[in-house]
């Protein structure tokens, strides 16, 4: 006990020598302006902790839409508003692609994988990962017959519930997953299948501790919380039983591997391992696989599948939308046929009600955070080497110059006055750059026709009726998590 007491005392002061080094660097450099911080706790103090980036958008009345923030001893720039992110992340892409090591992944994949990494690691992983989720379908006709599938699944599984309650949310994690699990271990699974169902549920849970008031202090302080008790040692062991479970994958993988014949993106990455196993600068090794599976799972189940169940919370909500989106729907392509990409642009109401979706939603309002690879020349500023950089997406999808209704529900977002579907540049729920999301495609595509499918096949309610339906959001942090429900789906 006097070993960890020690330990937390010499933690402590270090972090404050940190911040007295923070306050020179800011004297030394053109830093973007911000509120004074205290030792330590940085800004803490002025920041909602239940839903931070109100507070950001706040403070950057005062500020302006470039500004330094400290939480503890890291500084932070955050550049808020759709005119300033796109500068940065789509005009000096260059400048502003670099990954900040955030704790909690850096805690999961020790640093390895697509996710957090920078330089010639992510080069190599990203250009890899696109290219053979490419040649596995992504974002082609192979992805969509795996999508058009899984959405038969889905309704068959909905269907057995005979217009009784139910909670749909295993149900949509389980069918979303199954694309990402058909091309990265080449298979899908059984919705009654406990351990994937169990692996469902703890990263349905990885995601609500990223987004709770202790993930937040874990990731500004994760060397106080690696020692004490609390949730945060069970989410641990939680990300050790998703690991082992890929482990085991790629094991089996190993041992039916056919060179000439991949199946999935493990065997194409093993291929890939045994081509450059005397290269000892290689970046295709086993920790970097592993960890970019993890990432592939995580990232391409669970927000894809919330947005879902979010979207459906909005036509319960709104059942005017949800009947007119039917009757377009019924109109176009008709009950029967199996909906397909092809068919978006002949149903502008309801791509524009899933975009909508999306925008209001606003799944990760922080976007990823970025880091300064080097120091940065932005906006007559300059944010030094070493710098948390935070785009914040929620200021560009809320942007009251953007849209005409930012918190308000409306799919006239994206419609023109002929009805026809418009395109507006502020929708970056996927970010944008090169660090946009990987999958952005696939996610597209799969909020589409899963969506399509369902409505051709049941309406939804619940029980409680439209005004017992909130869509605000269960937590809102670094991610907003959509509130669980139950609903009925009633056969039509």
């Amino acid at each position: 006990m006097m070993e960890i007491s020690t330990t937390l005392i010499l933690a402590g002061l270090i972090m404050v020598l940190l911040f007295l080094v923070s306050l020179k660097t800011s004297k030394k450099y053109n830093l973007p302006p911000g509120p004074t911080g205290f030792p330590l706790i940085g800004n803490l103090p002025q920041l909602d902790k239940h839903k931070p980036f109100k507070s950001i958008l706040k403070l950057s009345e005062t500020y302006g839409s470039v500004m330094t923030i400290y939480l503890g001893w890291q500084r932070v720039v955050f550049l808020v508003g759709s005119e300033t992110v796109k500068e940065a992340i789509v005009d000096q892409p260059d400048d502003f692609s670099g990954r900040m090591p955030l704790p909690f992944v850096y805690k999961a994949t020790r640093g390895y994988g697509l996710g957090i990494s920078n330089g010639e690691r992510w080069r190599q992983l990203r250009r890899f990962t696109l290219s053979t989720l490419r040649d596995f379908g992504m974002g082609r006709k192979r992805m969509e017959e795996w999508i058009q599938e899984e959405s038969h699944h889905l309704v068959a599984r909905m269907a057995t519930y005979k217009g009784k309650s139910f909670d749909p949310s295993n149900m949509l994690s389980c069918t979303v997953s199954n694309v990402i699990c058909c091309m990265v271990f080449g298979e899908r699974f059984s919705y009654d299948d406990k351990q994937f169902v169990r692996l469902l549920n703890i990263l349905t849970e990885i995601l609500k501790f990223g987004s709770s008031p202790l993930g937040q202090i874990y990731n500004i302080f994760p060397w106080l919380l690696e020692y004490l008790p609390g949730h945060q040692q069970t989410v641990f062991a939680m990300l050790e039983e998703v690991r082992a479970f890929i482990k085991v994958k790629i094991q089996e993988h190993k041992n039916t591997l056919d060179s000439t014949s991949p199946r999935d993106y493990i065997d194409c990455f093993l291929i890939r391992m045994n081509q450059e196993k005397d290269n000892p600068s290689t970046e295709f090794h086993y920790e970097n696989l592993l960890s970019t599976v993890m990432n592939l799972f995580l990232a391409g189940t669970e927000t894809t599948s919330s947005t879902i169940r979010y979207a459906l919370s909005v036509l319960i909500k709104y059942p005017e939308l949800q009947a007119k989106i039917q009757k377009e729907i019924d109109t176009v392509i008709g009950q029967q046929h199996c909906p397909k990409m092809e068919d978006r642009k002949s149903l502008p109401y309801t791509d524009a009600a899933i975009h909508e979706v999306q925008r209001f939603l606003d799944i990760v309002p922080f976007g990823l955070p970025r880091y300064a690879l080097h120091d940065i020349s932005f906006k007559g500023f300059t944010i030094p080497k070493n710098t948390v950089i935070i785009p914040m997406l929620h200021s560009v999808l809320k942007d009251k110059c953007q849209w005409e209704a930012p918190f308000s529900y409306n799919p006239q977002h994206f419609l023109d006055q002929n009805g026809n579907f418009k395109k507006n540049p502020a929708f970056m729920p996927f970010s944008a750059g090169k660090r946009s999301c990987v999958g952005e495609s696939l996610a597209r595509m799969e909020l589409f026709i899963f969506l399509v499918a369902l409505l051709q096949h049941f309406t939804f309610s619940c029980s409680g009726g439209p005004d017992s339906i909130s869509l605000m959001p269960a937590y809102s942090s670094f991610a907003n998590v959509p509130r669980r429900y139950e609903l009925l789906a009633t056969p039509r």
